[in-house]
């Protein structure tokens, strides 16, 4: 037998999902946005991690031993809990990781804890597709796991439930995450502008937030990302001012480059109607290799990254020749 045959959790995620209609199981014990919503504060707030039912899920025990290393202080044993939790992330094994997210927020809120920004991009990424392959005006600020078709994580568990429980718990602790926006480590704003454009409410005192931090922002990389969560924000709740806004920005020659090349490509993400040549030329002159690498470290850009490591252009060549296959070689990120 196989270690999934083996297991009882993989086993009960087939027979209730695979082998048996899944919505008989909304509202009880296998539905992850159930299980998150049970948490009770005290046991977030005191990172009571043996309170969640994590072996209900597959790989849950490992979440919750990850988790406890992020807590430990070692400083290799927290890279490697990284390293586990977003491995199961990367290969669509999420259930597990979901109830995570509330003690991650917390993680990342502690001043004195290591590898603050990797933890909070981490619960952004937990309610997000990872596929190297979005980077069409369609795709690329979509999350895919939304709407109500069903999508299936590779264990068989809906994806939809996934997604939508990790967008509830980021904006059910919006507080802890929005202060975060001015914390003095720019990977750190960066990150958390990530996790909030994920959030499944609060979206109007996000977006102010965002719009805020970006008057004031001085680093090129972070103004950048702001420009990107907002339009994801937008597109999540059908907010069509962020169409007028992010044109705006890309058509105004007093904005920075890396502000006018974000805002172009949230535009393109936006809308559906043919790009016009002023774009064009804004990204002809705006969208050099400097840009890219102020660009490079946004969750968004590597997310798209392929053997050349660069995003931002493989993201424009996608956008504006969709009809070109990538170069050869570009096409797989681990090539």
């Amino acid at each position: 037998m196989t270690r999934w045959e083996n297991d009882p959790a993989y086993r009960a995620v087939e027979r209730a999902f695979v082998e048996g209609p899944p919505l008989e199981q909304a509202g009880g014990p296998l539905d992850v946005r159930a299980v998150l919503a049970g948490i009770p504060p005290e046991a977030k707030d005191g990172f009571l991690v043996e309170t969640v039912p994590w072996d209900r899920f597959p790989e849950g025990v490992r979440v919750r031993e990850s988790l406890r290393q992020l807590r430990s202080g070692d400083a290799a044993a927290m890279s490697g809990a990284l390293a586990t939790l977003q491995g199961l992330c990367a290969n669509d094994m999420r259930a597990a990781v979901v109830p995570a997210v509330p003690f991650l927020v917390r993680v990342a809120a502690d001043t004195d804890a290591a590898h603050r920004a990797d933890v909070v991009a981490l619960a952004g990424g937990v309610a997000r597709w990872w596929n190297h392959s979005l980077c069409t005006r369609a795709d690329m600020l979509r999350f895919r796991y939304s709407g109500d078709e069903w999508c299936f994580e590779v264990t068989g568990y809906p994806g939809n439930w996934s997604a939508q429980a990790a967008r509830d718990a980021i904006a059910a602790d919006a507080g802890l995450l929005l202060p975060l926006l001015d914390d003095p480590d720019a990977g750190i704003r960066i990150a958390t502008a990530y996790a909030l454009a994920a959030a499944s409410g609060r979206e109007q005192h996000i977006s102010n937030a965002f719009h805020a931090r970006l008057v004031t922002e001085h680093d090129p990389g972070v103004r950048a990302g702001l420009v990107l969560a907002v339009a994801q924000l937008a597109r999540a709740h059908g907010d069509a001012g962020a169409v007028v806004w992010s044109h705006a920005c890309w058509s105004d020659a007093l904005r920075p480059p890396e502000v006018r090349v974000s805002a172009a490509l949230a535009w393109m993400c936006l809308t559906d109607v043919p790009v016009p040549d002023e774009l064009h030329t804004v990204l002809d002159r705006f969208a050099t290799d400097v840009t890219a690498r102020v660009m490079a470290p946004l969750p968004w850009i590597r997310a798209v990254e392929s053997a050349d490591g660069n995003g931002l252009h493989r993201c424009l060549r996608r956008m504006l020749h969709p009809d070109e296959p990538d170069p050869e070689g570009l096409c797989d990120p681990w090539g």
